[in-house]
């Protein structure tokens, strides 16, 4: 067992989250699940006890700075591009009655995240598949109360990625890092072109986080029409910048 959860415990507690011990338990295990796979997965290059509290424990929690009062307390939240599980399992730890579910491209790392929710007697749902493929089936698109991601593209891509997903009048938190202005600029078109609209910023105290992390808020609004998301890999290769006759226009000139 880890020696401390001070900086975990802490932290949490700074954005309003109480862990108890069983919790913090749950995170000891989770620690040492992540570095026993971490050799032929390649889940994260953080392997501190102290740093992974930081970077990913911690981090994942801040989440909670973006939602209303006592909103994680229930509904149904999305991990999008999830990895090794962040933020959506440490969110699932520390709200027990989310309904959380995670989907991963990769194989390896579902195959990492249904043997993490044995290990920590969670209940996670974990899909394996692209975003894009993904947002097409009925049983995921527009059902998700809060839809997250953390460091899987632009926010014109995140767009198109997540709003599929969120319900109408539910909301998509992007995880962020620096200056986002120049993103929020060439993401409006994609946004409302999902059915979605800029909510805001939250940004992350720096007594918590010292990498300038932010929170990027879109909210729906109304459906995202049924052929978005385009096919996989599209949304990143050819980002919706403009409306389509714009770009038209623009290459005849």
């Amino acid at each position: 067992m880890t020696a401390s959860y001070g900086l975990l415990a802490k932290g949490a507690a700074e954005i309003g989250v109480a862990l108890d011990g069983a919790q913090l338990e749950r995170f000891d295990r989770y620690f040492h699940e992540m570095l026993k796979w971490n050799s032929r997965v390649n889940l994260t290059s953080v392997t501190e006890w102290e740093s992974v509290q930081i970077t990913h424990f911690l981090d994942s929690l801040t989440v909670a700075l973006a939602v209303p009062s006592g909103g994680m307390f229930s509904g149904r939240l999305l991990d999008v591009g999830s990895g090794a599980g962040f933020p959506g399992v440490p969110l699932k730890i520390a709200f027990p009655h989310l309904q959380v579910t995670l989907i991963e491209s990769r194989g390896k790392k579902t195959a990492f995240l249904r043997r993490l929710a044995e290990v920590l007697d969670l209940e996670l749902d974990v899909r394996t598949g692209r975003a894009e493929s993904l947002a097409h089936q009925p049983d995921l698109r527009e059902r998700f109360d809060l839809v997250t991601s953390r460091a899987v593209g632009s926010l014109s891509v995140l767009a198109e990625l997540c709003l599929p997903f969120c319900r109408v009048a539910g909301m998509v938190i992007a995880q962020k890092r620096g200056n986002v202005d120049e993103e929020l600029g060439k993401a409006g078109y994609a946004t409302e072109a999902m059915g979605g609209r800029w909510k805001g910023i939250e940004e992350v105290p720096s007594s918590l986080l010292s990498d300038g992390r932010r929170l990027v808020l879109m909210e729906k609004v109304q459906p995202t029409p049924p052929r978005y998301p385009r096919r996989p890999g599209v949304p990143a290769k050819r980002p919706l910048l403009r409306p389509p006759h714009v770009r038209s226009h623009a290459r005849a000139c």
